[in-house]
C-alpha cells in the first residue's frame, strides 16, 4: 500500500510517498530557514506564501523519486493540526484537491503522531505499546501509546516548548536562526558548570514541563552582563549554552527520569525536531541505558519536519478505517 504524505505545519514544504508504513520511497523537503532567519523568527504569512508556491513541485517530485503515478497511490496523508493554521491550510487545501480530482481517500494526521511514526521508518520492529517523547519546536510532550492511533498524555509542557527556548535563548545570545544546531555545537566546547540555571517543575503537576522560567533566567543573565559593560566574547557565549542546554535537558529528562522509577519498563522513543540535540540524545541513553530500558532514537534526517512520517502514521491511520471529508479543517492547537 503506498500513501503520498503532504507536511506544511511550519516552515517546511515536504511530500514523501512511504510503502505499508515501513519503506520509505521517495523524501522531499523544502525548507525556508534562510528566508526567515532575516526576520528571526518563522514569519506565518510568509511562510503560507512560500509553501503555495513550492508544494505542486515538491508533491510532483516525490512522485517521481518514487517512481509512481498519482494513480498507484492508495492514500493521501496531510498534517491537519497543530501547526500555523495558514501553513496547515496550504497543504491540507492541496490534499483535498489532489484527492478530489484522482478519488484517493483524504487522511489527515496529527503532527505529534507524525513525529513518534518516523522512527517506525527505521525500526522494523518497533511496535506499541512504548513511551513517547517528542520534543520540537512547538511541542513537548511525555506519551504513552498503545496502539498505533491511541495515545495517553502523560505530560505536556505548560507553557514554551524546548526548541523555542533554544532559539529564544539563541537569539539573546545573538547567535543565528535557527539556534538549535549552534547552542547544540556551543554546549559541546562550553562549560556547563559556570552558571547555574534552575531546572523547573510544575506544582501538581510532576511530568509536566515549563520552559518559560529557563527563558527568562537566560534573558537576565546577558542582560546583567551587557549592563556591567561586559561584552559577549566567545568564552561568555560557549559557557552559557552549555549551562542553558545543561539546564534544559535536565527539565526533560528529569520528568522521563521519575516515569523510569515509578516502575515504567516500556521501550521509550525519542522524537521531534530537537530529538537530533547531542546532549538530549546522550543524556536521554545514559537514562534508558541505566534502567535497562529499550530506547529508539531517529536518524537525524527523520527528526525534523518532514512528510515521511506523515505517510507513516497515515498508513495506519487509513488501515484502521480513518479517512476525511473534503470539509476537513486545519487546527492551530488540538490534543493528541
Amino acid at each position: 500500500m503506498y500513501i503520498l504524505g503532504i507536511e506544511t505545519s511550519c516552515d517546511e514544504t515536504a511530500a514523501a510517498v512511504v510503502g505499508d508504513g515501513r519503506e520509505l520511497l521517495s523524501s522531499v523537503v523544502a525548507s525556508q530557514t534562510d528566508i526567515h532567519a532575516l526576520y528571526g523568527g518563522v514569519v506565518p504569512e510568509i511562510a503560507s506564501r512560500a509553501h503555495t508556491e513550492a508544494i505542486y513541485g515538491i508533491v510532483k517530485s516525490a512522485l517521481e523519486k518514487a517512481d509512481l503515478l498519482i494513480s498507484d497511490i492508495d492514500a493521501v496523508a496531510v498534517t491537519y493540526a497543530p501547526g500555523l493554521i495558514g501553513a496547515l491550510l496550504t497543504g491540507l487545501s492541496f490534499a483535498k484537491g489532489l484527492s478530489y480530482m484522482s478519488g484517493i481517500p483524504l487522511v489527515p494526521v496529527h503532527h505529534i503522531k507524525g513525529h513518534v511514526a518516523a522512527n517506525y521508518l527505521v525500526y522494523r520492529e518497533l511496535e506499541p505499546p512504548f513511551i513517547a517523547l517528542v520534543v520540537s519546536g512547538g511541542h513537548t510532550s511525555l506519551l504513552k501509546v498503545k496502539d498505533f492511533l491511541s495515545y495517553e498524555s502523560i505530560g505536556m509542557t505548560r507553557d514554551d516548548a524546548a526548541g523555542e527556548a533554544f532559539d529564544k535563548a539563541a537569539r539573546v545570545l545573538g547567535l543565528p536562526y535557527p539556534g538549535g544546531a549552534v547552542m547544540d555545537r556551543l554546549a559541546s566546547v562550553g562549560n556547563k558548570n559556570t552558571v547555574r540555571f534552575t531546572v523547573s517543575s510544575v506544582d501538581g503537576a510532576e511530568f509536566d514541563f515549563s520552559f518559560s522560567g529557563l527563558k527568562t533566567s537566560v534573558i537576565n543573565y546577558v542582560h546583567n552582563h551587557k549592563s556591567r559593560g561586559n561584552e559577549l566574547d566567545q568564552t561568555f557565549i560557549a559557557d552559557t549554552a552549555a549551562s542553558y542546554t545543561d539546564a534544559l535537558v535536565k527539565t526533560i529528562t528529569t520528568r522521563l527520569n521519575l516515569l523510569l522509577e515509578r516502575g515504567s519498563v516500556l521501550p521509550i522513543v525519542l522524537a521531534g525536531g530537537v530529538a537530533a540535540n547531542s546532549h538530549l540524545r546522550k543524556a536521554v541513553g545514559e537514562l534508558a541505558e541505566s534502567y535497562g530500558v529499550k530506547l529508539y532514537l531517529p536518524p537525524l534526517s527523520l527528526c525534523g519536519d518532514n512528510a515521511a512520517m506523515i505517510a507513516a502514521q497515515g498508513y495506519y491511520e487509513f488501515k484502521a478505517g480513518v479517512t476525511a471529508p473534503l470539509s476537513q479543517n486545519a487546527f492551530a492547537t488540538k490534543n493528541i
